[in-house]
This record gives structure tokens, sequence and C-alpha cells, in this order.
């Protein structure tokens, strides 16, 4: 299973777009009705869609695989009680498969027979997504829910989240402490390390500065540099995440501690943590379709 896309409902998506494609580094891949679709470099057809509405929200987090790996999370996730829902993809690339509701609300979409795109050469986008992070009022509660219904598996627990991978990348989304529920951030893949360092000169070429980073995460071992999109979203540019084997040995929150005043490998750089908890609290979850 391979995590594919980010659905947003949003009230201005032109204004998201144009950050999104003139200074964050997406490319434009067209539109249908009321929702625009945004790629990177690689072989999904997009990344992320984007549906005029009056107010922000996630519509679903989709995941790509094939249709016996669908079926499976289909029959656990209603072994567990959670609320399945056929679909048929109606966005950009197509693909037919499920939408489960999580327990505090999280829509993850899962397709098979999803159509991939040529990728685009010579150009420095985003690749893919790396992850997508939730905020939960219970994160363990969550993460033991995507172990059993959706066949995920915990790599890490530290003070602030629980990690959870979908593949042998060491985290495809995770589940922040927060205390509430809602979109924490939206991780893009950059090809390596100075593509996400240029990548943070273009947005201070236009004023904007790391609400945290450039740093190297702990759990995962990615290089970060998070910013604070103009429509609300935290976005990421990162690389690098550690590819891990099944064996891994699950971390506890004693063993990713760092010396008094650091918050990363590297512990070059602050972070806004009220800028931040303010913008995560943006992006609600957006109800399940019946259909």
């Amino acid at each position: 299973m391979r995590l594919r896309s980010i659905e947003l409902n949003l009230p201005d998506t032109a204004a998201a777009a144009d950050f999104l494609t003139g200074t964050w580094g997406l490319a434009d891949a067209g539109s249908a009705g009321e929702t625009r679709y945004l790629r990177g470099s690689g072989t999904f057809p997009y990344l992320v869609a984007m549906t005029e509405t009056p107010g922000p929200s996630v519509r679903c987090t989709t995941f790509v695989g094939e249709e016996a790996e669908v079926e499976a999370i289909a029959a656990k996730a209603r072994a567990a009680g959670a609320p399945v829902v056929e679909t048929v993809s109606e966005d950009l690339g197509g693909g037919r498969g499920i939408l489960v509701q999580l327990p505090e609300g999280e829509v993850f979409r899962f397709l098979h027979d999803a159509a991939l795109a040529e990728p685009i050469e010579g150009r420095e986008l985003p690749v893919k997504l790396t992850h997508v992070v939730m905020n939960a009022a219970d994160a363990e509660a969550t993460a033991d829910f995507a172990e059993a219904a959706l066949g995920f598996k915990v790599s890490d627990r530290t003070k602030g989240m629980v990690f959870v991978r979908c593949n042998a990348s060491h985290h495809s989304t995770a589940f922040a402490r927060a205390g509430f529920t809602s979109l924490n951030h939206i991780a893009f893949e950059m090809a390596d390390l100075d593509a996400v360092m240029r990548g943070v000169g273009r947005l201070r070429d236009t004023g904007a500065v790391p609400a945290w980073g450039p740093g190297r995460h702990g759990p995962g071992d990615n290089v970060f540099a998070y910013f604070i999109a103009p429509f609300g979203a935290v976005v990421e540019f990162s690389t690098a995440v550690e590819v891990i084997p099944d064996d891994y040995k699950v971390g506890a929150p004693e063993d990713w501690t760092w010396p008094e005043g650091r918050i990363d490998q590297w512990g070059l750089s602050g972070k806004d943590f009220a800028a931040l908890t303010q913008a995560e609290r943006t992006f609600g979850h957006a109800a399940l379709p019946t259909a």
C-alpha cells in the first residue's frame, strides 16, 4: 500500500493553488468542476485535490494498492466495526475501493486500479507525499485501530506522536497527541537535502520563514522544514525518510530524547509552537460520504 494524495475542501482554491504552484513548487494537474488538482514529479496523477467549499476540512487521505490489499483492509475494517463505504473515485486517476472512517472522524480512502501518470522531467518539484499526520484526542487508540483495522504497523512512539507505516517507509501517517482532532501537517518528499534547502530558500525569497526547521527528526531520520501556508495548512518539505525492516523494534518515548533546549538531531532552529498549534486546528474532518 502507498500513500498517494490528500483531498481538501477549502474556500479559495485559486489562492491556495497559486501558493502551492507558484511558491511551494507543485505543478498544475488540471481541474474538474469545483476541484483543482496539483501534482509532483513522480508517477501519481495528483498529490493534492482542492474542492471549493465554504469552510476548510479534509475530505480524505488516499492510499493506493492492489485489489487484494484493498479487499483485505475492507474485511479487517468491517470486522473491527468501522464504517466502510464502497466507492468509485471521481478524482483524477480514477480507481475503485473503499472509504474507512477512523474512530475520531478521519477518512482514509483505499483504491485499486488507479491510473498513474508520466513523471515530469527537468523540473525540481516535490516528488510525492511522504506522510500526512493527523491530530488526535487519543493517539494511542487511533494507532491501535490503524493496526487492527487497516493492517498498518506502529513504528515509533514519542511524547508527541505515534508514527504508523503502511509499507517499509518509517511512517506514511502519524497521530499527534494533541487533545483535539484535525489535520496536523502534510509532508512533501523532495529529491534530496539540497532540494529541501532550495525550497526553504524559495519560501524565504517571498518573506516566509519556517515555523520549524530546517532540521532532522529522530523517528524516521528525515530532514524537515515546516511552513504555515497562506490557506492555513501546515506543510513540510522532507526527504530521506528511513526505510525499515519488518522486524523493526518499536521505539518508546524514552528512546527519543534530546539534550536540553534541543528538539531534533541538529538543534539548529527553533519551533513556533503557538503558530503551529493554531494552524493545526484549521482543517477538521469532513463527514464520511454515504456512497
